[in-house]
């Protein structure tokens, strides 16, 4: 594929290393950044031969494919309407837009212009989920009850993220969607969510959002799904799930080599991995597989992110008003702060 990207900073690179070097059958044709020395310096560093901080020029060029977004929030709608203008395919980093509404117009965009939308949520698809979810859906768990996803860290990379307009929130939107979507992934993604509770506070950053938040969804089903995310996590990044059925529950530790399983029972007896049980998965998870799975296959895409912005408006709205927040239609485009 030829690829214009959209943005040269951390994003954009981790991008780029991982389509031009761990899959060597894409290449980057045109970079477009904000600044034209950054968008120089990504072009010779990475190959490029069009740089430009026009994002149009860069989109619409004849050798162009697909487009991929990795831009600060508040500029994913504007590229994603230029890319249904000039009828490109386009993958969109995480999250999708700043809130329900921008994501439910951007969804409707591409499905009205009859392109080709992905959204590149990577943490469904590292080698550790996928040899859990494997489990969950061979029966090992048994029915799923709970599924529980947590990740913090000390705060972002950027300084846009800590910019309420740019960002469109904090730690629930720039963690809790991988939450969200681990979660709801494991519970199942036909089955609808019902309920959701939500605490969040700013306890350290000096922001307007919320740099740590907990977060429950019910679904039809009674499974709860949990989030933890924090901006003020000392101790690196860490990120851990567990998914809890009648007959087993999975653990998994990112940073951890083992993915531990305990299950019993008939069910347990039938699954991969039976018994209480180490079993050793690597841990390497390369972004552009999980790009390139959600090119081929619909289990991300745009309306996964469009969901779990959904999610997180929800989740703001109980959070604001002290309350469970009820809904009777999923999709609901609610706005942010």
């Amino acid at each position: 594929m030829n690829i214009a990207m959209l943005g040269s900073g951390f994003i954009g690179r981790f991008y780029a290393d991982s389509l031009q070097g761990y899959r060597s059958k894409d290449k980057i044709v045109s970079i477009y950044s904000r600044k034209e020395a950054s968008a120089k310096k990504f072009a010779d560093d990475y190959k490029v031969a069009h740089f430009t901080k026009v994002m149009e020029e860069a989109i619409n060029r004849p050798e162009v494919e697909v487009v991929c977004i990795s831009l600060p929030n508040n500029l994913h709608e504007e590229a994603v309407m230029l890319c249904c203008k000039h009828r490109k395919a386009v993958i969109c980093t995480k999250p999708l837009g700043r809130n329900a509404g921008e994501a439910k117009r951007m969804l409707e965009a591409v499905e009205k212009a009859g392109i080709f939308n992905g959204y590149l949520e990577d943490l469904v698809y590292t080698p550790k989920f996928i040899k859990a979810h494997e489990s969950v859906k061979s029966g090992s768990l048994g029915r799923i009850l709970w599924a529980k996803s947590r990740e913090t860290h000390p705060g972002p990379h950027s300084d846009w993220f800590w910019d309420i307009e740019q960002a469109g929130g904090g730690a629930i939107l720039d963690l809790g969607c991988h939450c969200v979507e681990i979660a709801r992934t494991y519970i199942g993604k036909d089955i609808k969510p019902v309920e959701v509770m939500c605490w969040a506070d700013t306890q350290v950053k000096p922001i307007d959002a919320e740099d740590h938040a907990i977060g429950l969804v019910k679904y039809e089903s009674g499974a709860i799904g949990q989030f933890e995310v924090s901006w003020t996590f000392r101790g690196g990044l860490d990120l851990r799930d567990e998914v809890m059925g009648t007959e087993g529950t999975i653990w998994i530790n990112s940073f951890m080599r083992p993915i531990v399983l305990a299950a019993s029972g008939p069910i347990g007896a039938k699954g991969e991995i039976a018994g209480s049980t180490l079993a050793t998965v690597s841990t390497t998870a390369f972004v552009l597989p999980a790009g390139a799975s959600a090119l081929i296959g619909p289990a991300t895409n745009a309306d996964s992110s469009s969901n779990a912005l959904t999610f997180w408006s929800a989740m703001l709205l109980a959070f604001l008003g002290g309350m469970v927040f009820r809904w009777a239609h999923w999709s609901v485009p609610f706005g942010g702060y």
